[in-house]
Formats: structure tokens, C-alpha cells, sequence
């Protein structure tokens, strides 16, 4: 993800804002559910560089899917932002993956960005419709909003999210420098995402620290994690992010998706891996790592 990436990080402070007060409201009001629910994955499938890592040294790219499905629990599914998929695309998602799996679709660019939310209701009740077809596979859907989408369109967003079915799975990225500016849009913002049920999204980029905003308005979850290639910081960034996490699943947080990304994805399960093992340390969860193995080196053996 070119997102807010740098080439040089040395200047970057990676310190955790301090909880919105939004958040403490959310997670004070949040229904108490038993079992804390992690979901940990990177952006794709389709990455050949995987290939005798963690998938198998003969798997075909057919079969990717299914191999990554049984080494993640969920997956940020980008490939839904340039087209939206046939039923039969949808089915095939489906019955691949196994029980407690959860994709989590971007809505199509068609809509955010390109018509920035005015005049969509139907390409998104085909949306709606198409992903509704996961049943249990389905976890949240992603809405980013594009980077012109500024506060002055606050209409368009509360229109189109009172078109939605009620309690269907969306949460908002905002990108916009404004959103994080203005005080007052920003907590207009937060309150209709609240009453509509719907949840933000936050990203940890080096490039672009405002995006942190840390602010919750229903009690899931979701970030886009950036990594940096496995630099250290990637791991006390990690380490502070579940301590901060820890801390939310005991005021009222219910499931967290984290979306892993790197330099094309290349080292994203490692990354992955490092989230997983500390939830399960941290909070005592058997949340399942990806099995990495250890790649040959051509002419090594010799």
C-alpha cells in the first residue's frame, strides 16, 4: 500500500495517540460478549512469493485461496474495490474457506471514489447483495472514502449511509486531512457513525500520522497496519499496539480485524505472525499463526 508510506523513517515518532474520548464512550456502552474475537491477515491472496513459504512448493495459483484460508482467519479483500463479484464468484469465496474464516470487502471504487457516495443506490444494493452471500464468512465491509473527500461532504455520507439495510457490516476510512482539523466535523462525524451503528477504520502509516485518529464508534475493531519491512519498529509498534488493545477488549472491545501490510506483501506473514502469537500471549487467545517455513536457498546444498 503506497498509502502514507516513506522511503526514510528515521524522523518518524510511531507513539500511539491517546484513546479519543469517543472510544472510552463506545466501549462503556459496548454489549459484554465472553469471548474476544482476532482476526489477523494480510491484504491478498494471489502472491506467488508465498509460494514453498506458506503454501506448498507445488501450489498452483488456483489454489492460493484455499491455502491462505488455512493459514490467516481473515482477509482485507481489495480485489472487491475495481469490480464487484458474480454469485458464483461469491459461492467459490464461500465454500473455500473454512468455518470461523471472515473476508472483509472494500466497497467498490465505483461508488467511493469515483461517484463519492451521490447517486450509487444501485451499485450498492448489488454490493450489498453480493457480499451478503458470504453469510458467516462475512465480516466487516470497508468503505475509504477517496483522498477528495473532504468534510464539506458530510451529506453525501450520512445519505448514503441511512440507505443502507440496518446492521449490515461497514466501517468508514477517512483520509482527508479535514476530518482530523475540525473539531466540530469530526465529532458530527463520529456521533452519526454511532447512532447508525458503524464503524471507523484506522490506519498505522508512517506517513501519515492524523489518520491514527483512535477514535471508536461501534466495538469492532479495524486497522490497517503498515509495516516497514520487518524494521524493528514494525515490532514495538506491534508490541504497543496489544498492549493498547488489551486494554479496550477489558472496557467493552468485541473482535478486532488487523489488516497486515508490507512492501508487496512480501513479508506481511511474518508480520502476521508476530501479531497473532502476542494476542495469544497477551490475552490468552488460540488464535491459530501462519505455519512459515523455511525457503532453500538455490545451491545452498552444495
Amino acid at each position: 500500500m503506497d498509502f502514507g508510506k516513506l522511503d526514510n523513517i528515521k524522523n518518524v515518532d510511531f507513539t500511539l495517540p491517546d484513546t479519543h474520548q469517543f472510544t472510552t464512550k463506545t466501549l462503556a456502552n459496548a454489549k459484554h460478549i465472553p469471548k474476544k474475537e482476532v482476526y489477523v491477515g494480510p491484504p491478498i491472496w494471489a502472491n506467488k512469493e508465498w509460494v514453498g513459504k506458506i503454501y506448498p512448493t507445488n501450489a498452483k495459483d488456483k489454489d492460493f485461496l484455499y491455502h491462505y484460508t488455512r493459514q490467516f482467519n481473515t482477509i482485507e479483500l481489495n480485489v472487491t474495490h475495481y469490480q464487484i463479484p458474480s454469485d458464483d464468484t461469491i459461492d467459490r469465496w464461500r465454500d473455500t474457506a473454512p468455518d470461523g474464516f471472515k473476508y472483509c470487502p472494500k466497497w467498490p471504487q465505483i461508488i467511493s471514489h469515483d461517484a463519492e457516495l451521490v447517486n450509487v443506490m444501485l451499485p450498492s444494493d448489488e454490493f450489498v447483495r453480493a457480499v451478503l452471500r458470504l453469510e458467516d464468512r462475512l465480516g466487516t465491509t470497508f468503505l475509504q472514502l477517496g483522498p477528495a473527500f473532504d468534510t464539506g461532504k458530510f451529506e453525501n455520507l450520512e445519505r448514503f449511509l441511512q440507505a443502507l439495510p440496518e446492521d449490515f457490516p461497514i466501517a468508514v476510512e477517512f483520509r482527508h486531512p479535514s476530518w482530523f482539523t475540525d473539531d466540530y466535523a469530526w465529532q458530527r462525524t463520529l456521533e452519526l457513525l454511532y447512532e447508525r451503528n458503524v464503524g471507523t477504520v484506522m490506519t498505522d502509516v508512517s506517513g501519515r500520522r492524523d489518520v491514527l485518529h483512535m477514535a471508536q464508534t461501534t466495538p469492532t475493531f479495524t486497522l490497517r497496519f503498515v509495516g516497514n519491512e520487518l524494521h524493528r519498529t514494525d515490532y514495538t509498534r506491534t508490541d504497543e499496539w496489544l498492549q493498547r488493545l488489551n486494554a479496550w477488549f477489558e472496557q467493552g472491545l468485541q473482535r478486532a480485524y488487523i489488516f497486515i501490510h508490507t512492501e508487496d506483501n512480501i513479508y506481511s506473514p511474518e508480520l502476521s505472525k508476530y501479531w497473532i502469537e502476542g494476542f495469544n500471549a497477551k490475552m490468552n487467545l488460540s488464535v491459530a499463526p501462519p505455519e512459515i517455513r523455511a525457503q532453500v536457498i538455490q545451491g545452498e546444498l552444495f
